[in-house]
């Protein structure tokens, strides 16, 4: 078998296969891969997701069959830890995190038998409107900015668009620079609105942070922590200090 499913709450994705390298990206629990290559406990693999590419533990993994792992639609955790049970161990999985199989609150992934309430788990996507949009993006408040990570456990600011706009069925890259080239571009703040996206880059004009817009004034994005902060035509300024940081690039609307 070629494809894999996470089977722990959060498995780091590794640019080499050991410990010490840098973590690119993570893959939260049910998650499918392609496994591409063995480097001895480590596997090259390929995030089904997003495209995404790295190493990872193979015993953080199960192999299943192709048509597991491929599955468009599958039912979401929606809450901001979920308690399932995994061969009757009760274990804590993010937000965000995917079930696919799930069928009357059991699905088996090989041989990993999955028990989920119907309560931790949402069928089909969210109505794209603000009152969805903010309860999804406020559930990550808080949340430790963590760089390469997805969960509300750990976030970066792509990582944290990535994760809030799939509950709404809008699929976007893992890196900041890869989703500014995804939707409609918005020429003006002013014409901004709640769920847009605003891009920001360095001195170099390259793309290195995204948030959302909760309107034409405010943002929500990852930046030590996650974080609510004011926006004008030039960039970010901090909430409490008044501080500038990010320099405003583009908008887009997916």
């Amino acid at each position: 078998m070629n494809n894999a499913l996470c089977i722990v709450p959060v498995a780091p994705l590794r640019k080499e296969p050991r410990h010490e390298a840098e973590m690119t990206s993570q893959l939260l629990f049910g998650e499918a891969v392609e496994l591409l290559a063995n480097h001895g406990d480590w596997v090259e693999l390929l995030c089904l997701y997003d495209g995404y590419t790295g190493y990872c533990m193979r015993n953080q993994l199960v192999e299943v069959e192709e048509g597991i792992a491929l599955l468009d639609q599958v039912p979401l955790v929606n809450t901001w830890s979920g308690v399932m049970l995994v061969n009757d161990v009760p274990m804590h999985v993010p937000f965000g995190s995917a079930v696919p199989g799930l069928q009357n609150g059991e699905t088996v992934w090989n041989d990993q038998w999955i028990k989920s309430s119907s309560k931790l788990v949402m069928e089909g996507a969210y109505v794209f409107d603000e009152e969805s949009l903010l309860q999804v993006a406020f559930s990550f408040l808080n949340t430790s900015y963590l760089w390469g990570g997805r969960s509300v456990f750990g976030v970066d600011c792509s990582g944290f668009t990535q994760n809030l706009m799939r509950f709404f069925g809008k699929k976007l890259p893992r890196d900041a620079a890869n989703q500014a080239m995804v939707g409609e571009d918005i020429g003006f703040l002013q014409e901004a609105r709640c769920g847009d996206l605003a891009f920001f880059d360095n001195e170099d004009g390259k793309i290195i942070h995204v948030g959302l817009l909760l309107n034409d004034h405010e943002i929500v994005h990852a930046a030590g922590k996650v974080r609510i902060d004011h926006i004008d035509g030039a960039g970010i300024i901090h909430r409490r200090t008044g501080e500038r940081s990010h320099r405003l690039r583009t908008i887009k609307r997916l």
